[in-house]
């Protein structure tokens, strides 16, 4: 076996258990959170090896993919723009969250759309490329759309500026995305092989890195997490199940095809939540992380879980099909 190949099995395996390393990371944390308290200073690093991992698999054939499809990119991101910010305002005001947990919701809502979210899309069997097309331009925008959202639905509430907040996204999102692209460039020119062993390997550290994240979220929000009520459990699974059906719905209702409304339901559905992880602890209170923690591990379990219903609904339709044509 090819050392490539070797690679291409490992992040395969480490995609199809993600959610079991999810759940091992944070049962962990939760049995001795001290050992992945210290990991917390460094989860802007792992998000960014995160984002590095997902500029890697861009190439500039996916940014061409825009003007080929505009439409379709462009009910992605604004239901994503739109739709997660304002049900998170609404959950925040209806549960009647306390300010300092709410904030990370809101957060939580102005996110761009994360890597779980091109996985599950091809785990879902929807549109892979469209998704990755979707989740680069709401990653590219989050520096001007993340603030702007905060700012407006927290309004005298936050002391944060628009300016610091959109420079510590470029920081972690921005610049690793580009310098991956630009990675991605010069290996293909150069280094063909050395890209594709970089591909092969990159699902498996980014699972990695997400786990740490996880568990570090988890270890150093412990208390605050085995004390949350009722209400904020019930947050964290509104705002996605909500964002899961708007996004199918805005796909469905726009006459999209059934894989690119499967993208965009997984688009608008799972956030980036590592990021809004890293901007609750650098600019708010660490409880206001606690959402977003807890939607780390969620939607993971909530993802896989619609992806085995849309590949299960093909299945029986395929399955229906072949009993038609043999009574035919």
């Amino acid at each position: 076996m090819s050392a490539i190949r070797l690679l291409e099995r490992i992040g395969a395996f480490t995609s199809t258990y993600f959610v079991v390393w999810i759940l091992l990371g944070s049962a962990l944390a939760l049995y001795s959170p001290s050992t992945f308290t210290p990991l917390g200073e460094y989860i802007p690093v792992f998000l960014g090896v995160i984002m590095l991992g997902m500029g890697l698999t861009l190439t500039p054939a996916d940014f061409r993919r825009i003007l080929e499809r505009p439409r379709d990119v462009f009910i992605g991101a604004a239901a994503q723009w739109v739709f997660m910010p304002v049900f998170a305002y609404l959950l925040v005001v209806l549960l009647g969250l306390p300010w300092e947990i709410g904030v990370g919701l809101i957060l939580l809502g102005a996110a761009p759309g994360g890597t779980a979210s091109n996985v599950m899309t091809y785990l879902g069997r929807g549109d892979v490329a469209l998704s990755v097309t979707i989740t680069s331009v709401t990653t590219l925008a989050a520096p001007l759309v993340m603030p702007a959202w905060v700012v407006l639905l927290a309004g005298e509430s936050v002391t944060v500026t628009f300016g610091a907040m959109a420079e510590e996204i470029v920081l972690i999102v921005l610049i690793p995305v580009i310098a991956g692209l630009g990675l991605r460039i010069v290996l293909d020119r150069y280094a063909p092989t050395a890209a594709e062993a970089g591909l092969s390997v990159f699902p498996a550290i980014s699972v990695l890195a997400i786990v740490l994240i996880v568990a570090a979220i988890v270890g150093l929000n412990v208390e605050e997490i085995l004390a949350a009520s009722a209400v904020v459990f019930l947050a964290v699974i509104v705002h996605n199940a909500l964002g899961l059906g708007a996004g199918y719905g805005a796909g469905y209702l726009t006459g999209m095809s059934t894989d690119r409304a499967r993208a965009c339901a997984f688009e608008v559905g799972l956030q980036n939540s590592g990021l809004a992880v890293a901007l609750a602890v650098a600019f708010f209170d660490p409880i206001a992380a606690l959402i977003p923690a807890l939607f780390s591990v969620w939607h993971n379990i909530s993802g896989p879980a619609l992806a085995t219903v849309f590949t299960r609904r093909d299945d029986v339709s395929i399955t229906e099909s072949d009993a038609t044509s043999t009574a035919d």
